[in-house]
């Protein structure tokens, strides 16, 4: 199990200790995300001139509406992932068969050849013995 981390992050111009099994970095990083949503809703006018308990709780909104967002984004990329496994897996398969095919046809032509070289034999064969009468 990671070690747990404490650090003072600064949100809204307040100070605030936070902890978790996260690095220092990533909590910070997590600060600086809701500071940023704060500052771009803090840009909108009728944001700002609602009472702090509703900037609160639209600001908690268009967070939760981001995570969700993400996660739709990771399950469409986890399916896409999947999908083209799937087709990676079937290209192989068909891959291997037209090797196998392939090698079939080789071994086809290989031993059409030799037939085709033994009746050249047997011609020259019969037409010496025809030569020859």
């Amino acid at each position: 199990m990671s070690v747990k981390t404490d650090t003072e992050v600064i949100i809204g111009g307040k100070v605030f200790t936070l902890s978790g099994y996260e690095s220092e970095e990533y909590l910070q990083k997590v600060a600086s995300y809701i500071n940023n949503k704060m500052a771009e809703y803090n840009k909108v006018d009728s944001f700002r001139r609602q009472p702090i308990d509703t900037q609160s709780v639209l600001l908690q909104l268009n967070i939760a509406d981001d995570y969700f967002k993400a996660k739709k984004q990771i399950t469409l990329l986890e399916e896409e992932i999947q999908s083209k496994e799937k087709e990676l897996y079937n290209l192989k398969h068909e891959l291997i068969a037209s090797q196998i095919k392939l090698e079939n046809t080789e071994k086809n032509i290989k031993s059409l050849q030799n037939e085709v070289n033994e009746g050249a034999r047997k011609i020259v064969r019969l037409e010496t013995e025809l030569k020859k009468q």
